[in-house]
């Protein structure tokens, strides 16, 4: 079990409600508007396999080309925000801060090894 800072902070006889104790999910890399237009091309050749195979396939492979790709440009984007957040700051910069921007890449890193 992890040291919970906040929970430490609180007075005695303090606890958290429901929506304090449940940490919200991590961002999802991909806008779910991006996800559907992938799924909707992959859906779109599943359907047309038999009647066209391989135009299927090729439809297949544009929709894992373009989502690689979505995918590669947001995890860059999100270094780039993470980075930004700590690098060219003040040697003396609260550990608290960096502390969290560890964690983010942690969390990310994690995510990507469950892929």
């Amino acid at each position: 079990m992890m040291y919970d800072q906040t929970r430490a902070r609180q007075s005695a006889g303090q606890t958290p409600g429901p929506a304090e104790r449940r940490s919200p999910g991590p961002e999802p890399l991909l806008s779910s508007d991006e996800q559907d237009k992938v799924v909707q091309r992959l859906r779109h050749a599943l359907n047309t396999f038999a009647d066209t195979p391989l135009e299927a396939l090729e439809e297949a492979e544009s929709a894992y080309d373009e989502a690689t790709a979505q995918l590669v440009s947001a995890l860059a984007e999100r270094r780039r925000v993470l980075r930004s957040g700590w690098q060219d700051r003040d040697p003396e910069t609260q550990s608290d801060e960096l502390r969290l921007a560890l964690r983010q890449y942690r969390e990310i890193t994690q995510r990507l090894l469950r892929l």
